[in-house]
């Protein structure tokens, strides 16, 4: 609590310095109006708030934040709306949300100008949904096991028997690496692919942040993990180094804006302000990786200089089948 209030005052006396563009007037006069903004989010909480805070001291726009786990965030918007109530002007946290929420048009479209700065493969094209920021999937080695010329360099490479006997740490519940593979090859070459690195016999365990710590601590070679989990373990000064597999699988955080916001002017306000160069910036000191061309992460490698896949909506009319898939070929159930 205290070091997101100190970041928020930081905030607060740091950004008037700073030169961003700025938003619609007659929106911001609207949304001033409307006086408050409510998000449900999965962010986690110092961050979320910190965010918010920083909005406030921009706009004077009073924030109601709701903060819970991907799954929770959905389940509570899918009771609340079963019920007649929508409480939330902006919500999200997962993609499996994006295609649920606007079949049961509890979510509508909104055109930022915000997205000129951003790829296309990050955002809907009629706005239904935006990135707010990227995840992507990377290998990791520990550099006291493996030397750099040695790295795998490539999927198929990583596939090698040599990589066989525990040397390989995945996650149990890494299905998006199975369906951003899919969206990328095809089904056929895909699954074929994962039933050859699970010959190899890698530990599969759950999460990102424990397996990475161990992969430094020298328990696992190589790790397929996220690329900034990677890079933190890194800054700590763990021996352990990261590159991406192209395509890299990249996960999102999709933000959208219910279809019956109580404050319809501050969600679009609220939406074009993370978006912006300056609700981005603030990702960066989160160590999260923005999604706008003009805001670097720290390092840019985490999203510069590879091809990528991104997660996308239609996929998850597969996700249940996928992550059966996914168990079965790993016997993780």
């Amino acid at each position: 609590m205290l070091k997101a209030a100190a970041l928020a005052l930081l905030i607060a006396f740091a950004l008037p310095a700073v030169c961003f563009s700025q938003s619609d007037p007659k929106l911001v006069e609207a949304a001033k109006k409307e006086g408050e903004i409510v998000w449900y989010t999965s962010m986690t909480y110092d961050q979320s708030q910190v965010l918010m805070q920083a909005f406030q001291t921009k706009y004077g726009i009073r924030p109601v934040l709701i903060r819970l786990g991907g799954g929770a965030v959905m389940n509570r918007v899918l009771t609340e709306t079963r019920a007649g109530m929508f409480a939330y002007d902006v919500v999200g946290g997962r993609g499996e949300m994006i295609s649920i929420f606007k079949e049961r048009g509890i979510i509508t479209p909104y055109l930022s100008p915000e997205t000129k700065m951003i790829d296309p493969d990050l955002f809907d094209k009629q706005g239904w949904f935006y990135a707010h920021y990227v995840i992507p999937w990377a290998l990791g080695y520990n550099t006291q096991h493996i030397k750099k010329d040695d790295v795998p360099k490539t999927y198929e490479a990583l596939a090698n028997p040599k990589w066989k006997g525990g040397k390989l740490s995945m996650d149990t519940e890494g299905y998006m690496v199975l369906q951003g593979l899919m969206a990328a090859w095809g089904r056929e070459k895909a699954v074929d692919y994962m039933k050859k690195l699970a010959a190899l016999g890698p530990v599969m365990s759950r999460g990102n942040t424990e397996r990475v710590t161990l992969a430094g601590a020298g328990q696992y070679d190589l790790i397929l993990a996220y690329a900034h989990t990677l890079e933190r373990e890194k800054f700590k000064g763990a021996p352990i180094e990261w590159i991406p597999l192209e395509p890299a699988v990249t996960e999102i955080d999709p933000q959208m804006i219910g279809s019956k916001a109580p404050h319809p002017n501050a969600a679009r306000l609220f939406m074009d302000y993370i978006l912006s160069k300056e609700g981005q910036t603030l990702l960066v000191d989160f160590q999260r990786i923005p999604v706008r061309k003009d805001v670097e992460p720290k390092p840019a490698r985490l999203f510069r200089g590879y091809q990528r896949v991104v997660e996308r909506p239609d996929d998850y009319k597969y996700f249940t089948e996928n992550v059966k898939l996914y168990e079965d070929i790993f016997k993780t159930r």
